[in-house]
């Protein structure tokens, strides 16, 4: 009963307007940071720093007692500021149950408390044992019993499906559609929690933000709701209705770090600046110790072409926490400058990252260093250093290395269009550069190749992502806009660019400018990790593209300037996809 009495009431209470009642889920989402509290752990104090680190801004708390036959509950409601005694609530019920008392008690903090989703006491002890369990066979047995005796009691699907998803995503799924098909049966914000849940693990992003709304609307005072709606939307480039929600969840929880991060690049894909620094600013003022909100006001301005600036915030983190991101700060202040056109800015920069990665024992320095030789548009020099780079890999028995200094060399080679050159360096690399690395030919026969690749149904994503580079690697242009449309059109944003870069070029050599123009608005975030190895498909084209575009739209002097900056990145190798000399006509390029 100690269990169901706080889950009872915050469940009555999800719908009510006017406030939140922290759920037990979101309570111990924090246990790693506060410490493990044993769920059944009694007195004030066991979930009380949970409780305020999760935002409350009042605490209830209670005590039960058995007397002459009755079951007596009273709710203490604290206000933690003053410290200070808010309000007392006493309920009684029949012995050993607390349906009815603490359903009473939930209608007293607000008269729009709804009746808990079970009515059988059994069937409550067995979800409670489960929630209370760190057995997961345990806390499924006792979740199957709780649907067995209750099945339009929706709380055991759900954790039960989480525990299901992480061994078989399918019996998840399977479990919830089972759930939603008890239909009027269950509770409307139940059945809109489970759609979501559902349509989360089949990846169906048009049925999960659909849910999400139904669901917002039943509980308006969630934010985690709130959060979630404003996720799917900037996972769907839907940026100004996932600003819309952030500012809800806000609204509820004004120093949620969290949401008030994610509302910084909402706004700033939104085109917000001062919204986005606005909302990064107060993230700092209430993180004045993190390296963090310093990073993401860095990102936000790169993002919309503040160079400079950027590159500013970017050392002030690196500053503030030398150890952030592994030290990947300075490659981030070091790319912002490159983008700008100044290489040996941008080297300055760069060494600071390739010492501290020297210093850490890092064994891909050197490969790194090879990375970006090429990337500043010395492609020679980096081939090069990469061979160098490989064969010590080698001798050094570093398989991983090895692996990667070859796969590097692979996408390279068949960038400069040397496939018979790339095919020897991939037999020592991975999968998708193996593929990549196979001769030139149409675009069915590399349908073909990637389901042979690749036949593994949950390898999706990869096996499409590997095509799209297969395919613009051909100039399969219009095939390739069909697999990248899929790619972009849903996942986070700003893990996206590099295929709004590459959909983009697809799209400007099949004829489609205006749309090719909305996706280069923004400059790709850098990995604080270093140079990506498929880099070589959106950078430095990026700015290829942006010529072609202004050229097409009749501004021959900001062509002019996005060909000279690309050429001057482009270096000393010319790719065999030939923008170069397409670039060196100017503004009259195609």
């Amino acid at each position: 009963m100690g269990r169901a009495f706080p889950e009872i009431i915050t469940r009555d209470l999800a719908g009510s307007t006017g406030l939140y009642a922290i759920p037990l889920e979101r309570l111990h989402r924090d246990d790693a940071a506060f410490g493990v509290r044993p769920a059944k752990a009694p007195g004030v104090s066991a979930e009380r720093s949970l409780a305020l680190g999760a935002g409350a801004n009042r605490l209830g708390y209670g005590e039960y007692w058995i007397r002459g036959g009755k079951l007596e509950a009273r709710l203490t409601i604290e206000d933690p500021q003053r410290q200070n005694m808010v309000r007392v609530i006493t309920e009684s019920a029949a012995a050993l149950e607390p349906l009815e008392a603490a359903d009473a008690l939930a209608r007293e903090v607000s008269q729009q408390a709804e009746p808990y989703p079970t009515r059988s006491r059994a069937v409550l002890e067995a979800y409670c044992d489960a929630l209370e369990s760190d057995d997961s066979a345990a806390r499924s047995r006792l979740l199957e019993a709780a649907i067995a005796g209750d099945p339009n009691y929706l709380p055991p699907y759900f954790l039960l499906s989480q525990q299901t998803a992480r061994q078989d995503r399918g019996a998840a799924v399977a479990l919830l559609e089972r759930a939603l098909a008890r239909g009027a049966k269950t509770p409307e914000r139940e059945r809109a929690r489970g759609s979501f849940l559902a349509a989360s693990l089949r990846g169906d992003s048009a049925a999960a933000i659909q849910s999400l709304r139904a669901w917002s609307r039943l509980t308006p005072n969630d934010p985690e709701v709130w959060r979630a709606l404003g996720q799917e939307a900037m996972a769907r480039h839907q940026h100004t209705q996932a600003m819309q929600a952030l500012q809800k969840a806000l609204s509820i929880e004004p120093e949620d770090i969290d949401a008030l991060n994610r509302q910084g690049y909402a706004a700033a894909y939104a085109g917000q600046l001062d919204t986005a620094m606005t909302a990064l600013q107060r993230y700092q003022a209430l993180r004045p110790l993190d390296a963090n909100p310093l990073d993401s006001m860095g990102d936000v301005n790169l993002l919309l072409g503040r160079l400079r600036d950027a590159e500013k915030f970017y050392l002030q983190a690196a500053r503030k926490d030398p150890g952030f991101l592994g030290g990947g700060e300075s490659f981030k202040a070091a790319m912002a400058r490159l983008m700008s056109g100044d290489i040996a800015g941008a080297d300055t920069l760069f060494k600071q990252f390739a010492d501290a990665r020297a210093a850490a024992k890092d064994p891909l320095a050197d490969f790194r260093k090879a990375q970006w030789a090429w990337i500043t548009g010395r492609r020679k020099e980096g081939l090069d250093q990469m061979a160098v780079f490989a064969r010590s890999a080698e001798q050094s028995s570093a398989r991983q290395a090895v692996s990667q200094a070859y796969g590097q060399l692979a996408i390279w080679s068949v960038a400069l269009g040397d496939r018979g050159k790339a095919a020897e360096f991939a037999r020592r690399a991975s999968a998708v550069v193996q593929f990549l690395s196979q001769p030139t030919a149409t675009a069915s026969e590399w349908s073909a190749r990637v389901d042979r690749a690749f036949p593994v149904p949950g390898e999706k994503q990869a096996k499409e992502t590997a095509l799209a580079y297969a395919l613009l690697a051909n100039k399969e242009f219009a095939e390739a806009a069909s697999v990248l449309e899929r790619l972009y059109g849903y996942g986070a944003a700003n893990a996206n660019e590099s295929f709004a870069v590459m959909l983009a070029w697809a799209y400007l050599e099949t004829g489609k400018p205006k749309e090719a123009a909305a996706l280069l608005r923004f400059n790709p975030l850098p990995s604080p990790a270093g140079v990506q190895e498929l880099s070589v498909f959106d950078f430095p084209r990026l700015f290829y593209l942006r010529g072609r575009v202004a050229a097409r739209a009749g501004n021959p002097q900001q062509a002019e300037s996005y060909y000279k900056l690309f050429l001057k990145l482009s270096g000393d190798e010319p790719l065999e996809w030939g923008e170069e000399a397409a670039a060196g006509k100017g503004s009259s390029a195609p």
